[in-house]
């Protein structure tokens, strides 16, 4: 059996601004620890899978600093789209690639930005999962044991019966709730977290993507023929130039009854805002989480990172600021999620520089 990964590693991270950019989004920074967030991708995945099988899907902004952070991996491994288009053309194109060298290879695909504590338990899911994958044919994804009534992640309901040991049938996704109804979905014992990783063989998938996407898999038909040719990325291109932007989740997920979930806790975060971060991250005796050249007194509960620049921050409880050489957010806690409002705003008034 044939096993490789997909790292999706195109995001812009729009609500990790001012630190996150287009050319240097969450995936490739240093939000915990010493290795950038896709290099702690990249360490788990490779207790399981050789480097030469790793495939990181990126843009042309992204590729260089990829190449630079993961030296490891093949140059030829790292896919360029030309444009976004949400998780299905991004699975669905790494799929094709993989399915030309083995069409029955187990797949693992991971977003390149999560946090997990718990790395032997990781493994030891994501092994289980490729085994299960292999022999029933099945799509996997993996669901995360909730602890607390979270807003900001997708939900999965699994069916009561297991099919092995903690693994079930998925019997429905369901969107970022509001708080009354993650309470209810908490107290029914039923839902897990989306985790939004994946595990199939490459043939499995791409049928599933003519079954239920037959426009993508028309796509990607068209680009098959031009696998290891000169012209591939040229019709790329134009492929994605006719693709509409959908979800795996949306196009697939939802739709098939062929969907497994495999209950999990080994600590996972996928960090989606700074409110995550402070949540994350060590914190002194009052309760902030401090980062860099600043100075606090009379604050509480509150995340600071200055990069280079000196930042005073005097008086104020549940705050974040991000000050980076050329740009500054000061954000109540509660309003975390609302900093991708920041990036519109930036994106409408043409200030590029700052995105």
């Amino acid at each position: 059996m044939k096993t490789y990964a997909i790292i999706m590693a195109g995001g812009v991270g729009s609500r990790f601004w001012p630190r996150s950019r287009e050319k240097m989004p969450k995936q490739l920074l240093k939000i915990f620890g010493e290795n950038t967030m896709i290099q702690d991708t990249v360490k788990r995945i490779s207790k399981i899978i050789n480097d030469e099988d790793i495939f990181i899907v990126t843009n042309k902004i992204q590729k260089d600093e990829i190449k630079k952070q993961l030296p490891q991996i093949p140059s030829e491994n790292i896919i360029v789209e030309p444009f976004g288009r949400n998780t299905a053309a991004c699975i669905g194109l790494a799929s094709i690639i993989i399915h030309n060298f083995h069409p029955d290879a187990v797949t693992v695909v991971l977003p390149a930005d999560h946090i997990i504590r718990d790395v032997d338990a990781f493994v030891d899911i994501i092994r289980k999962a490729i085994d299960f994958a292999y022999k029933t044919k099945g799509l996997v994804t993996i669901g995360i044991q909730p602890t607390r009534p979270e807003t900001g992640y997708g939900y999965i309901q699994r069916e009561e019966k297991e099919v092995e040991e903690n693994i079930f049938k998925v019997k429905t996704f369901a969107e970022k709730p509001n708080y009354q109804t993650a309470e209810k979905f908490i107290e029914s014992g039923d839902f897990l977290w989306n985790s939004g990783m994946f595990i199939w063989r490459a043939d499995v998938i791409l049928d599933e993507i003519k079954k239920h996407m037959p426009d993508l898999y028309e796509g990607l038909e068209k680009l098959q023929k031009h696998l290891m040719k000169d012209d591939f990325q040229k019709q790329v291109e134009l492929v994605y130039g006719m693709l509409r932007s959908i979800s795996i989740d949306y196009g697939v997920m939802e739709k098939s009854d062929n969907v497994y979930v495999i209950r999990s806790t080994f600590g996972w975060s996928d960090v989606g805002s700074w409110e995550e971060v402070y949540q994350l991250s060590h914190k002194d005796d009052n309760g902030n989480s401090l980062h860099g050249n600043c100075f606090v007194d009379g604050v509480k509960n509150s995340y600071i990172y200055s990069e280079n620049n000196f930042t005073a921050v005097l008086g104020l409880e549940n705050v974040i600021v991000i000050n980076t050489d050329d740009a500054l957010l000061v954000a109540n806690r509660t309003h975390s999620q609302d900093v991708r409002k920041v990036v519109d705003y930036l994106k409408m008034k043409k200030h590029n520089e700052y995105l």
